[in-house]
Formats: structure tokens, C-alpha cells, sequence
């Protein structure tokens, strides 16, 4: 492990591969055993991309044995969500490998909200999935961000919009080459009104932004289990460790008049306005006459 990240490091002006050439990797997760053999080398069912890189190479070299070296551990969570303070939310995304997207939540909206953040696993049907068995696609759950927010420094419709600008929601069950059932794209609500905004929010961005082509779920909220202790924060702890390519902020806008509620909704928020105090005009002293 240490040799192949010191090679990494030596190899500075490589770059990933690109999420063109990956479409036309099998459907396999760097994670599977059988990796090397199908995704470096030509089978009769097996196409290798053209533009393989050295980083690339090494990155999904250290990733697998990243998974192999942790086994052992299970998940952390015991079918719960995050716990969270008083008068702040959850918010629940899935949007591929959650290293990065940890990553560039927890960067952009660092002392703008985000009370913390949690990746883990959920939307699947085993209890305390381990990491080896979530992606191997066996147990029907999701890499996902877990966040907890205060609502009056950030709101959830920002969040979600924010979602839909730093992954790519076109590709089914697949961020750059990373694919399978465990990298979709996915918003778990947790309210009514969660669920309303996000359906808004992925209207707007699919008209706008990703001209109809997405494939995000928007789905009930289910059991959470945290992903093993080494997954946490772990791009801030490996600067060099993998981080898939569809993880950028895009430079997409709001639309003229979107959206139409928010003015709506601001302004019922409104203090209405206090008549300014006016002192007391002191009663006149009883004067008997004279």
C-alpha cells in the first residue's frame, strides 16, 4: 500500500480517467475481487478504455485495498440515523462514492450551516451492512451523506440544489466508472416538506440544467448505518485517496423567477412591524378648588 502511494505522489501530472472513456467499463466496482483481471486486461466480454491513466490505475488499486484491509468492521450505525441537536434538520443524499461527496459538502458549506456530516449506508434491506458486502451490490444499499444543518443559516432547498451541481444524476446506478446499485443517485427525505422541495428543486435542475435526462430516486428516509470509522472524513485524512471525476462544482444558476414560493415564504416570515412605544402621559394631580 505505502509503494503504491508513493508512486501516486510521484506521478503529479497525471489525472484521473475521464467519465467519457469510463462508459465503457464494464458494469464491475473497483471493489470486486475480480478487478485487475477485468477492468486492466482484454477479455472476450471486456473492453479496456483507451485513456487508462497511472492515477487512475492507482487510485482504484488503493481503494480495493483500502476495503480489503477493513472487513472486519461493521457498520456503525445499529439501523439509526444521526442524532442531532435541537432546532437543527437532517438531510440525506446519495450521489456515488461518498468520500467526495463528504468532501465538498463539508468544504463549501463549512461555517454556513453544516453542523456535521456523516457517510454510511442506506436504503437496502440488511441490517449493519459491512462496507465489502455495500459494495459488492449485495445488499441493496446506497454510499450516502447523511448531514446535519441549521435551517436558518442554510435551507434544505439549498442543499439539494447544490446535490444536483456536484455529481453527475444523468447516469443510472453509475458515477464515472464507479458503478452499480451502490453509487445512485438518490434524495431520502425526511418530512413532507423535504420531499416537496426536493421534487421541486429536481424539476427545476432537470429542465434546466440537465436537460431531462435525470435518473435521481426521491424516496422516504430509511434506516441509517454509519459506514466504518476509517470512511469518515477520509478524503481530509488521505489528501491523495480517490476521488471520483463527476465530483466538481458545476457553475449552473437559478433560473428567472425560481422559485416562485421562496418570495412567498420569506415574506410569511417576516416580523410584523412594531408600532414604536409611546410613553405614558402621566395623569394630571387632582387640584381641589380654592
Amino acid at each position: 500500500m505505502l509503494i503504491l502511494r508513493q508512486i501516486y505522489k510521484t506521478a503529479p501530472s497525471l489525472h484521473p480517467i475521464s467519465c467519457q472513456s469510463a462508459l465503457a467499463r464494464p458494469l464491475v466496482t473497483k471493489h470486486a475481487s475480480n478487478y485487475l483481471t477485468s477492468s486492466l486486461y482484454h477479455t472476450p466480454s471486456v473492453t479496456r478504455p483507451a485513456n487508462i491513466t497511472m492515477s487512475s490505475f492507482f487510485d482504484r488499486i488503493s481503494r480495493h485495498f483500502a476495503s480489503r484491509n477493513h472487513l472486519g468492521v461493521t457498520g456503525e450505525g445499529g439501523g439509526s440515523g444521526t442524532s442531532i441537536p435541537e432546532n437543527t434538520e437532517k438531510a440525506t443524499v446519495a450521489a456515488g462514492c461518498f468520500w467526495g461527496v463528504e468532501h465538498i459538502y463539508r468544504k463549501h458549506f463549512k461555517g454556513k450551516g453544516l453542523i456535521d456530516a456523516r457517510v454510511g449506508y442506506t436504503g437496502g434491506d440488511k441490517k449493519n451492512p459491512q462496507y465489502a458486502q455495500v459494495c459488492g451490490g449485495s445488499t441493496g444499499h446506497a454510499e450516502a451523506l447523511q448531514i446535519v444543518f441549521d435551517p436558518t443559516q442554510v435551507t434544505y432547498r439549498t442543499l439539494i440544489e447544490f446535490f444536483y451541481k456536484i455529481h453527475d444524476p444523468t447516469t443510472l446506478n453509475r458515477q464515472g466508472a464507479d458503478a452499480g446499485t451502490q453509487y445512485r443517485s438518490a434524495i431520502f427525505y425526511h418530512s413532507d416538506e423535504q420531499k416537496r422541495i426536493a421534487e421541486d428543486v429536481t424539476a427545476m435542475a432537470n429542465e434546466h440544467w440537465w436537460r431531462g435526462k435525470i435518473k435521481t430516486v426521491i424516496i422516504q428516509a430509511a434506516d441509517w448505518y454509519d459506514a466504518e470509522k476509517y470512511h469518515q472524513r477520509y478524503l481530509d485524512h488521505n489528501p491523495n485517496g480517490y476521488e471520483c471525476p463527476t465530483h466538481h462544482l458545476r457553475t449552473f444558476t437559478r433560473p428567472a423567477g425560481y422559485p416562485a414560493e421562496e418570495k412567498k415564504e420569506t415574506e410569511t416570515k417576516k416580523e410584523e412591524p412594531v408600532a414604536p412605544a409611546v410613553a405614558p402621559v402621566a395623569a394630571a394631580p387632582d387640584t381641589e378648588a380654592t
